[in-house]
């Protein structure tokens, strides 16, 4: 049962909505006709990433929706961003949690609300929803978070599996060039030029709390749901995408014992909502969500309690590709999670084989700065071309490598397989990246799933404990999540590598790692097969709120210069106007990722972000430039802020700062 569709709703540019300390943010809000003389419930999504502008078109096609079957949406900006009022501070802070705890208060509180609130959002709004829920403010009856992350710091861009992510740089560079810009004047009025000053003067230098609590500290912890599951009792949906990097939250959700209902979805998306992800096929997420908020925020009789626990498109194995539009597969519904359809085979690791014998020696395989030029990227947007993992076979020749025999039948890997090795260093420091691959008959090896794990944090990310060189550890780490039939005839490849570059920021100097024992925990789908479930198709479509007034094109190329490896990466992501308020925004970024090819240790990124808006004769526009080095015993990080206003440059700014890269405390 699902409620009907509205006859008009009232669109709100810019609610003001009060918080602890006075200031108030900015909502945009849908408003169904009628609402005064029935209440209704409401659903939340607040974020940094300007409603106005940034979030926009993708806002049309789902509260522009919900509105539609009597609900009341607000899309906030968080404080400091957008026109919301005060200074941002940090990613997932208390004062943001505490200002979310104020707003559905505040939401629950109006007379056009039911009193019930649901919290949706993607990424930072799918982080934040589930940290906001287990804090169980009253009015929170339920959530939907996508493409989120449960832990902080080993499974988030920052440093997973203890390992610094080349997004950790990356994403700090994007973060301070969207909260750059200033609050649209159309809205705020003459005060956006002294709001937009002080915001460029209190910029937070996201890198420095970033790097200097390199160990799994309080400053991650705080934000972390893994850290109390139990804390969770709204009813969640949690959504995931195979393409994305944050694939492992939906079956950690799952497994934790949350106090309130789960289900899971994860289709082979990117990191988008389902019904704008790529590679197809889509899911129709508003009527998927509106049976979630209509069970727990209308309390109508939707059945989706009855739902299987995970749903999941099994993908088919197909030759690698950087970019697809489809992906061949099925979808499954398992009723349970962990899954008594899931058996765990075991494969022992022997001389470059996997499964057929034990270790007779050892493997030993040294660092590479060429190794790792075939991941692709963190976050695959959907911007172009080159963001998918590219054919591993160049990667496999650099890394230890362990093939079964060709399948004799196909083999439906479902779940995260587990690594568990024996293996020494001849360092005092050692990361490992682990990789899964399907090696077709002509050689092609297609990336399965990927784990990585700083040895330093063998037995835990809360301590780094140093290596003593040429002694064997006991490890194991998991791989991510994965939903993969592998083909009859074609082998599985486990390829083990001590570096991975540029995904993963090299360690202090090259190692070599040896091998000594291993074995593969697989997660097999029984006999292949598993209980069907039929996805909701991508149908409806939404009327365009924006339209493209200059396409851009993306640009990704290996280079070798002045005794440098360089990946340079340029995208123009083209000009777009809003047809209701004329804003036009326009971004372009190009970054430089090199390393040194006599000294792995020696590695550099620059990052330069362009981003403008105008309208009539107001015009504006930043550049920050983000640059990070490192040698053998620092990393050195810079960040120049610089906006415009026309041609005439009104602030300028460079902090810079240094980090020591010895994880292990000495006395």
């Amino acid at each position: 049962m699902q409620t009907s569709a509205q006859a008009s709703t009232t669109v709100h540019e810019d609610m003001r909505i009060p918080v602890r300390d006075g200031i108030t943010l900015s909502a945009r809000v849908w408003m169904p006709a009628g609402v005064d003389r029935a209440p209704l419930p409401a659903i939340l999504e607040i974020l940094p990433y300007r409603k106005r502008d940034g979030t926009a078109a993708r806002d049309a096609s789902t509260h522009a929706e919900f509105a539609c079957y009597g609900y009341v949406c607000l899309r906030v900006d968080l404080r400091g961003c957008g026109e919301s009022e005060g200074l941002f501070d940090d990613e997932y802070s208390e004062q943001e949690l505490s200002d979310i705890e104020d707003v559905i208060g505040w939401i629950a509180a109006q007379h056009w609300c039911s009193g019930a609130v649901g919290i949706m959002g993607i990424s930072w709004g799918g982080f934040n929803g589930l940290q906001v829920a287990a804090r169980r403010p009253p009015a929170l009856k339920a959530v939907i978070s996508a493409c989120s992350s449960v832990d902080r710091f080993a499974d988030d861009i920052h440093y997973k599996g203890g390992c610094q992510l080349m997004e950790n740089i990356g994403w700090a560079a994007t973060a301070t060039s969207w909260f750059s810009m200033p609050p649209d004047p159309a809205l705020v009025g003459e005060i956006w030029r002294d709001i937009w000053l002080e915001r460029l003067a209190n910029t937070p230098d996201m890198m420095t709390p970033w790097l200097s609590h390199s160990s799994r500290d309080d400053y991650w912890k705080h934000g972390s749901v893994c850290e109390d599951f139990a804390r969770i009792e709204a009813p969640v949906l949690i959504l995931g995408g195979w393409h994305d990097g944050y694939r492992n939250t939906p079956a950690k959700l799952l497994e934790a014992g949350t106090s309130g209902p789960v289900k899971a979805i994860v289709g082979p998306w990117n990191h988008k909502y389902p019904h704008i992800g790529v590679p197809e096929p889509r899911m129709d997420f508003v009527a998927e969500a509106l049976l979630w908020w209509d069970r727990w925020l209308k309390q109508l009789p939707t059945g989706v309690e009855d739902d299987p626990a995970y749903r999941v498109y099994l993908m088919d194995g197909i030759a690698p590709q950087t970019s697809y539009a489809h992906r061949p597969g099925r979808w499954i519904g398992l009723a349970n999670w962990p899954a008594p359809e899931i058996e765990r085979r075991s494969l022992t690791l022997g001389k470059g084989t996997l499964g057929t014998a034990t270790m007779a020696g050892s493997v030993s395989v040294s660092s590479n700065i060429a190794c790792g030029t075939g991941y692709g990227e963190y976050f695959p947007f959907g911007f172009g071309p080159g963001e998918l993992p590219d054919d591993q076979r160049a990667d496999d020749a650099l890394s230890a490598c362990f093939d079964t025999e060709p399948l004799h039948e196909a083999t439906a890997i479902v779940g995260a397989a587990r690594v568990r090795l024996h293996i020494s260093a001849d360092t005092s420091y050692g990361q490992i990246a682990v990789r899964l691959c399907d090696v077709a008959p002509d050689g092609a090896s297609t990336l399965i799933s990927l784990g990585l794990l700083n040895l330093q944090f063998r037995d835990g990310f809360e301590t780094a404990k140093a290596l003593e060189p040429g002694q064997a550890y006991a490890v194991a780490l998991d791989l991510d999540q994965a939903a993969y039939q592998v083909p009859k005839g074609h082998r599985l490849r486990l390829s083990i590598s001590p570096s991975y570059w540029p995904f993963v920021w090299p360690e202090r100097g090259d190692s070599v790692l040896t091998i000594s024992q291993g074995v593969l925990e697989l997660p097999v789908l029984r006999t292949g097969e598993g209980p069907e479930w039929s996805c909701p198709a991508r149908i409806r479509e939404t009327t365009p709120v924006t339209k493209t007034t200059r396409t851009g094109q993306e640009d990704k190329r290996w280079v070798i210069e002045d005794g440098q490896q360089k990946l340079i990466i340029h995208a123009d992501h083209g000009e777009v106007e809003h047809l209701g308020h004329g804003l036009r925004t326009a971004s372009e970024v190009t970054e430089i990722w090199s390393i040194d090819q006599s000294d792995i240790a020696r590695a550099s990124s620059e990052i330069v972000w362009d981003r403008s808006l105008s309208r009539g004769d107001i015009a504006a526009s930043t550049r920050v430039v983000t640059k990070m080095h490192s040698d053998s015993d620092a990393y050195f990080v810079t960040v120049h802020i610089r906006a415009l206003e026309g041609v005439r440059c009104i602030f300028e700014r460079e902090f810079t700062n240094s980090f020591r890269r010895d994880l292990v405390c000495r006395s």
